[in-house]
């Protein structure tokens, strides 16, 4: 009897945010493609990496270095990594990362539990702790989308999308979203998980107020603790589904909606990956090549040249938040009616009168 040969397994790394897992996933496919996927993930991470094709299981740990707030750097805390890996025994793994990210804690990590192959990429020398070391600016560019970005590692590790894979974001849809929701609508999420990225809440309001006077059904969404925040933006005029759908339902929900407006947070990511045209309020505290949506159609807002631009800020470091607080909610309704139309009738691209 012929022997069945055992997929090798691979520790798949990505430590941040919900965003940040769903653009990996071309990258897991690409690896699930070869071999047995386990994801390394963060706290905010899980949920999505649960719905992501390909992964057999998913290992849940907060990075000292990456979440916020940090868990506290105690020995008990730090050996969970290698229990972790002496539950997976992987034969490699692959540490995604951002362009502002070192893969090189977590290699030290996965090193001294006993992983022999781990690839990433990194500005730093990496001596002995990375066996596949793509350097950021002379291998690929640093201003890619994180989808290229990923795949690109991936690959140097020796793992490519078979044929026929179109390299977009996916996932797994969830169960059926909540009932009574109109037979045609327009989702928006005014939430953010970094302030700093946020469209005010007056915006939204104004934009629901926009969009109904103009005929179209509002669904506004959120998670639990946003729930006074859709509650305000919804005011009697939108569905308001503020904390009560989980990321799977939330799928859904995004996949049925005409056109999803949000900002630079988990659910434009969410939305493009069920295809959803978006249209995206984009601060600029990050590079909008690397995180717009990928995947689905796009327009983007946003003052791309201003004062905070490039700095990662959590909190806006200019008065009065310019770069988004000065996009009219009428403009931003308009798109979101335009775009609902065939596919060709909105060019991806800032509207006119707009700062872009």
């Amino acid at each position: 009897m012929t022997a069945v040969p055992t997929r090798p397994r691979v520790l798949v790394a990505r430590l941040d945010s919900l965003g940040d897992m769903l653009l990996s996933g071309p990258a897991i496919r690409a690896i699930a493609a070869a071999a047995e996927v386990h994801v390394l993930c963060g706290a905010r991470g899980e949920a999505a990496a649960r719905l992501l094709p390909g992964v057999k299981r998913v290992h849940v740990w907060d990075a000292p270095w990456i979440a916020d707030p940090p868990p506290q750097a105690t020995r008990r805390h730090i050996d969970a990594v290698g229990r972790i890996v002496g539950d997976v025994r992987p034969e490699a793994a692959v540490i995604l990362t951002s362009f502002h990210q070192s893969p090189l804690p977590l290699a030290l990590l996965l090193r001294l539990a006993g992983v022999p192959r781990i690839a990433g990429a990194s500005v730093d020398y990496a001596g002995a702790l990375l066996d596949v070391r793509l350097k950021p600016g002379e291998d690929f560019p640093e201003s890619q989308s994180e989808v290229v970005r990923a795949l690109t590692i991936a690959r140097a590790a020796g793992f490519d999308l078979p044929k026929g894979d179109d390299a977009r974001p996916a996932v797994q849809l969830g169960p059926e979203p909540p009932t009574g929701l109109p037979a045609r609508y327009i989702a928006v999420h005014p939430g953010a998980a970094v302030p700093a990225r946020a469209w005010p809440r007056a915006s939204h309001r104004e934009l629901v107020r926009e969009l109904t006077d103009a005929g179209a059904a509002v669904v506004v969404t959120g998670g639990r603790e946003e729930a006074a925040l859709t509650r305000s933006v919804a005011a009697g005029r939108a569905v308001d589904l503020g904390g009560r759908t989980s990321l799977p339902e939330l799928a859904r929900v995004l996949r049925a909606a005409d056109v999803v407006v949000a900002g630079n947070t988990g659910a434009a990511h969410l939305a493009a990956a069920v295809r959803t045209p978006v249209v995206s309020l984009f601060s600029p505290v990050v590079d909008e090549r690397c995180w717009r949506p990928f995947g689905s159609a796009v327009v983007m807002f946003g003052a791309t040249d201003a004062a905070c631009a490039g700095t990662r800020a959590r909190q806006c470091p200019v008065p009065g938040h310019p770069c988004l607080s000065e996009v009219p909610a009428s403009v931003v309704a308009e798109a979101a009616l335009a775009l609902r139309r065939p596919p060709g009738a909105v060019r991806d691209r800032r509207a006119e009168g707009v700062p872009a």
